[in-house]
């Protein structure tokens, strides 16, 4: 435990130490550090300001894992955040930390089985992580009880703002006791969120940690856009092609890591993987067989590569798309170190499009878009890879027991089929197209084409026309020159159509405004509006009819995506 010793002295107990060291901690950040003593041994509420990334989940999912007891028979915490995919992250980090002790955590967010959820609530949950729409419906349906919880974590707290959820999330507030302590994680402190601080909470400690720049400025940066089935074969043309690979890989799961890493070594390549899974004997195993180079790919969630410092990375590999720009900054820096250029490559798909240019605008990178190599540029490159051995091991004179081989052979045969023949038999299948599968086509997002937006307010919202949504969207945006055509309004949402270029600039532009009933703008899909029309925009009414109403309202659905 030596190499946790600066977390035995936050107050941590053995049980949790020991659930750190599996997970390869080996110091505070410096959010814990402040934040964990603080919980511990107090008993104010808490408001943490610090950037996503930077051990937020474990500041407060540790001291709480400690604090609450085993079957207790009722929720004892509750954790919000604004995404589903947040909600299964902090979910999947709390269980990893609670070690021995019998404690149920479970996330509940729109998109996922409700029969599932309600079950397992039934069952006993100790800490619920969700969305707010989600947890908003199980309090109706009267599934979920937040009487008697102790501890109320809200997670991400600007990004609520931003996506509108301030009225849900003093909803679920009123729905829980008076004995409980807030803790509240947000990157910027905005006048809402300190509203509700003012509020909701009595005496509290705010514990700021002073802002990183994010920038890599050692290393290259390459995106492709990919279809989702595509993306092995785009990597494995990407391994191929480069003289040299030792690289990182990120996935967003466990299993996505352990699933890659069999698909690599089936191919061939050399590769393992590093999950929360595995324990920290065989991390450690992995890793000085990754340091030695005996193996040249590493597979790994964001979690599980916390304190790799290996210097010499060429590559680094977002196979998975990062959730936001500081995840993507600690991935890029583990390569292009110590004055070595590093290269970044991100896979994007169509969908992720508008995350990839938000994550590019934050964290200022340079980031050019790359071709996928076609299977005759990687068999070329193989090739010439082959002859610079051969001409080396000439220029070396290191035949080894071979010269006296080579000589007989020439004897008997022509020197180039002997040569041809070698080569036959020694990179046979490393000169085969056939080992690489066609990519159904790389480049498909189309700039130059339209793209329909979906826009969550309707003539309910004052909409009543096309002109005055125009105007609206005009307004919000600051832009006069907005191509709008073919607009839609129905009572409860509207479609728009634009320019790909001004569609992006508008989804940027909404995301990240500042106001707290915001209407959110997605792109939408050819389902989603022909089943508009069908079901005659029945906003709440025909949930089983359209894909847009997955949770109780527009915004809460947008939490399940």
């Amino acid at each position: 435990m030596e190499k946790l010793a600066k977390f035995k002295a936050l107050g941590l107990s053995d049980s949790m130490l020991k659930a750190l060291k599996k997970k390869g901690f080996e110091e505070p950040t410096p959010i814990q550090e402040k934040v964990i003593p603080l919980f511990l041994k107090g008993n104010c509420d808490i408001i943490g300001q610090a950037q996503t990334g930077t051990g937020k989940t474990t500041a407060f999912g540790a001291p709480i894992i400690e604090k609450i007891p085993e079957k207790s028979g009722y929720v004892q915490a509750i954790v919000l955040t604004p995404t589903r995919e947040l909600a299964i992250q902090v979910s999947e980090e709390l269980n990893s930390l609670k070690g021995d002790k019998k404690l149920h955590i479970f996330p509940i967010y729109g998109g996922q089985s409700m029969t599932q959820q309600l079950r397992m609530l039934k069952s006993g949950v100790d800490i619920v992580v969700g969305t707010p729409g989600r947890v908003i419906d199980h309090l109706e349906r009267k599934s979920l009880n937040l009487e008697h919880i102790k501890y109320f974590v809200l997670d991400e707290a600007d990004e609520m703002l931003n996506m509108g959820f301030i009225d849900e999330i003093k909803e679920i507030l009123k729905a829980t006791g008076p004995e409980k302590r807030m803790l509240f994680f947000s990157a910027t402190m905005p006048k809402p969120i300190l509203g509700i601080v003012k509020k909701y909470m009595r005496d509290y400690e705010h514990v700021a940690i002073e802002k990183e720049e994010l920038v890599a400025n050692l290393t290259e940066q390459i995106y492709f856009e990919v279809h989702e089935n595509d993306k092995f074969e785009a990597l494995c043309r990407i391994i191929d092609i480069e003289d040299e690979f030792y690289g990182l890989v990120f996935c967003r799961t466990k299993t996505d890591t352990a699933q890659l890493a069999q698909k690599l070594g089936d191919r061939g390549y050399a590769a393992d993987a590093l999950n929360g899974d595995i324990s920290q004997n065989e991390r450690e195993k992995i890793l000085n067989r990754f340091r030695k180079q005996k193996i040249n790919i590493l597979v790994a969630t964001d979690v599980a590569a916390r304190g790799i410092d290996i210097m010499d990375l060429t590559h680094v590999i977002n196979y998975s798309l990062p959730q936001d720009p500081e995840s993507y900054v600690h991935r890029i820096g583990r390569t292009g170190r110590a004055g070595k250029q590093g290269t970044a490559i991100t896979f994007v798909t169509s969908t992720e499009y508008r995350r990839l240019t938000y994550i590019k605008k934050t964290s200022k990178s340079e980031m050019r878009r790359g071709r996928i190599p076609e299977i005759k540029d990687v068999i070329k490159a193989k090739r010439a890879r082959v002859k610079a051995e051969i001409e080396d091991t000439i220029k070396a004179e290191e035949y080894g027991d071979c010269l006296e081989m080579s000589e007989k052979l020439l004897d008997e045969y022509p020197a180039e089929k002997i040569l041809a023949a070698l080569l036959k038999c020694a990179f046979k299948e490393k000169f085969d197209e056939s080992m690489y599968a066609e990519i159904s086509g790389s480049s498909y997002v189309d700039r130059k084409g339209k793209t329909r937006l979906f826009i969550a307010m309707g003539k309910a919202e004052g909409m009543t026309n096309p002109n005055r949504l125009c105007e609206f969207i005009k307004e919000e945006t600051g832009e006069n020159d907005l191509k709008i055509r073919d607009v839609e309004i129905f009572p409860h949402f509207s479609f728009v159509t634009l320019p790909f270029t001004q569609a992006e600039t508008l989804l940027e532009i909404f995301k990240n405004k500042k106001r707290g009933r915001k209407p959110f703008v997605e792109i939408a899909q050819k389902s989603k509006r022909r089943n508009s029309r069908n079901a005659g925009d029945t906003h709440n009414s025909t949930r089983s009819n359209t894909s847009y109403t997955r949770d109780r309202t527009t915004k809460r659905r947008y939490a399940s995506y």
